[in-house]
C-alpha cells in the first residue's frame, strides 16, 4: 500500500518525529490532551477495567483475571465516554485504550481527555498508540522492569508530538478506523484458526489414547462413565499400578538468568508447556549452591507440574533429549518413575487427554485457586486406559506425526498475526508523523485494494509515492 507524501516538509526538532508536514504544528502532549484527575465523590458505581488489547471494559466484562474490584470506589477516577485512560505500568504493552462507558477506575491509571477544539479523542488514541512515542514515554518510568515502568503524566504532558489540523484529524481518524479494523479482523481470524487447531490437538490426543487407531477394532465397556468403551484388549488401570515412584524437587535461590551449557539451574514452571520440554526456562544456580544431582533431569523424564492455576495444573511433558545445561526439578514439579508395562510418552499423553485432565483437574486443591496444587495421591489415584507397550509406542508415534502437522500450522498463523500487528503499527505511525498524506483517501477508491507490505519497517514502515519512507 502507498500513498502520496506531503508537497512540503519542516524539520520538527524532535528526534523520534523527525521531519512533518510543513502546516503541522508541533507541540506538548498536554496542548492537545489534559489530565482528568477527578475523584469518585459522586458515589458512581459503575467499575472500569482496562486490558491489554482490548481497551476500556466494564469490570463483569473482564472475567476473573487482573486486579480485583476495589470495596471502596470513593478514591477511584473518574472516567468520561471518550476519555483517554492509560494503565501507568503496562502502557507499553499496550494497556490503554478509548471508553465508551462512564464510570471510575483505578487510582493508578492517567485519564485523559481530548482539549476542546484541539484535538479529537480517536485522534490522540492514534498517537498514543505509535510504538516510539510509547517506547519514548515508557523510558520515563520508574520499575525494576523496563515493560512495567510505571509513568505519570508529569512524566508525558511535555513530550512533544506533531498535530495536524482539525480536518486532516478527522480524516486521518477515519482512515485508521477503517484500515486498522481490516487488519484487526485478519489477526481475528487467524486467532480463531489458532484456537481451532488447539482444539484440534486436544481431540486427536484423547481419540488416539482412549480408542486407539484400528476404528474397526472389538470395544468393551470401561466400567468407568466418563471413559466409555474403550478396545476389548485394553486394561484400565490406577497410576499407582504403573509407577513405582514420584520425586519431588527443589527450590533453591537462584539467579534472574538461564543457566548455560554445563551450568547447574533449576527449572521454571513454564519449563513444562503442552508435551514439550523448553529448556531455556530455566534460572542459573548461584556457585555458592550445592545441586542435588539425585532430582537431576535426564532425557526420558516424565515432568508433571503439582501447583499452578486451575487450567495449568498437572501439564506434563517428557524430555525428549539430554539438556545442555545440568538442571533440577522445583518443588512444584513432580517426577514420575513409570514401571514395565507403562512408556513415558504415552502416559504424558493420557495426562494431557481429556480424561487425563479431567481427573487432575478435579483432584486439585488449595487454599487460593489461583494456585491449585495435587498430591502424590491424587495422581496414584488416577483411573487410565493401558494398551499393550507396542501398540503405546504406535500410539505416541501417531500423536508425535500429527502435533507436528499441526504446531506447524500454529506456527504459520503465529507469524501471520506478528506482520500484520507490525502492519498495523508501521500505518499508524506512517498515518501520525505526517509520513503518508491520506487527505484525497476515501473508503471504496482503488487505494484500500493495494496489498499491504509484507514487513513493516521501524518507525515509518509506510512507503509514500516519490521517496523511502
Amino acid at each position: 500500500m502507498s500513498f502520496p507524501k506531503y508537497p512540503e516538509y519542516k524539520d520538527s526538532g524532535v528526534e523520534w518525529l523527525g521531519e512533518v508536514p510543513a502546516h503541522w504544528a508541533v507541540v506538548p502532549v498536554r496542548a492537545f490532551v489534559e489530565e482528568r484527575d477527578e475523584r469518585n465523590d459522586q458515589g458512581i458505581g459503575d467499575y472500569l477495567s482496562l486490558m491489554a488489547g482490548r481497551g476500556v471494559l466494564p469490570y463483569a466484562e473482564k472475567g476473573d483475571v487482573g486486579n480485583k474490584k476495589p470495596e471502596d470506589l470513593s478514591k477511584c477516577k473518574i472516567v468520561e465516554e471518550d476519555d483517554l485512560v492509560i494503565n501507568s505500568m503496562n502502557y507499553g504493552i499496550g494497556s490503554y485504550g478509548i471508553s465508551r462507558y462512564r464510570g471510575v477506575c483505578s487510582p493508578v491509571y492517567i485519564v485523559l481527555t481530548a482539549v476542546p477544539g484541539a484535538a479529537l479523542p480517536r485522534y490522540a488514541l492514534r498517537v498514543f498508540e505509535e510504538k516510539t512515542f510509547q517506547r519514548l514515554a515508557q523510558s520515563f518510568g520508574q520499575g525494576i522492569l523496563a515493560h512495567r515502568a510505571a509513568i505519570g503524566w508529569h512524566d508525558i504532558k511535555n513530550l512533544r508530538i506533531a498535530l495536524p489540523p482539525w480536518d486532516e484529524q478527522e480524516r486521518l481518524s477515519q482512515f485508521l478506523d477503517h484500515e486498522t479494523g481490516k487488519i484487526d479482523a485478519l489477526i481475528e481470524e487467524q486467532r480463531r484458526l489458532i484456537e481451532l487447531l488447539k482444539e484440534k490437538r486436544q481431540a486427536v490426543i484423547s481419540h488416539a489414547v482412549t480408542k486407539g487407531l484400528d476404528p474397526n477394532v472389538p470395544m468393551k465397556d470401561s466400567g468407568v462413565e466418563w471413559l466409555g468403551e474403550v478396545p476389548a484388549h485394553w486394561g484400565v488401570v490406577s497410576l499407582s499400578r504403573v509407577l513405582s515412584g514420584i520425586d519431588q524437587g527443589w527450590s533453591p535461590a537462584a539467579e534472574a538468568f538461564p543457566a548455560l551449557a554445563g551450568d547447574w539451574g533449576v527449572i521454571k514452571l513454564s519449563a513444562i508447556r503442552t508435551g514439550q520440554f523448553v529448556e531455556g526456562n530455566n534460572k542459573k544456580l548461584p556457585d555458592d549452591v550445592v545441586p542435588d544431582s539425585g532430582i537431576e533431569i535426564h532425557a526420558g523424564d516424565l515432568l508433571v507440574t503439582r501447583a499452578n492455576t486451575p487450567e495449568l495444573v498437572g501439564d506434563a511433558c517428557v524430555v525428549r533429549n539430554e539438556p545442555e545445561a545440568r538442571l533440577i526439578f522445583s518443588d512444584l514439579v513432580y517426577r514420575l518413575k513409570i514401571s514395565g508395562n507403562v512408556t513415558s510418552r504415552f502416559l504424558c499423553y493420557v495426562l494431557l487427554s481429556d480424561v487425563g485432565r479431567a481427573q487432575l483437574q478435579a483432584d486439585a486443591r488449595g487454599s487460593s485457586m489461583s494456585m491449585a496444587k495435587i498430591s502424590h495421591g491424587h495422581i496414584k489415584s488416577c483411573l487410565i486406559p493401558l494398551p499393550p507397550v507396542e501398540e503405546q509406542n504406535s500410539i505416541s508415534s501417531r500423536i508425535d506425526q500429527e502435533l507436528a502437522a499441526i504446531s506447524t500450522l500454529t506456527s504459520a498463523g503465529e507469524q501471520s498475526i506478528g506482520l500484520l500487528t507490525e502492519r498495523r503499527s508501521a500505518l499508524i505511525s506512517a498515518a501520525v508523523t505526517g509520513k503518508i498524506d491520506v487527505r484525497g483517501w476515501a473508503t471504496g477508491t482503488g487505494q484500500e485494494e493495494h496489498e499491504l507490505p509484507m514487513v513493516a519497517e521501524e518507525s515509518v514502515g509506510y512507503s509514500a509515492q516519490g521517496g523511502a519512507a
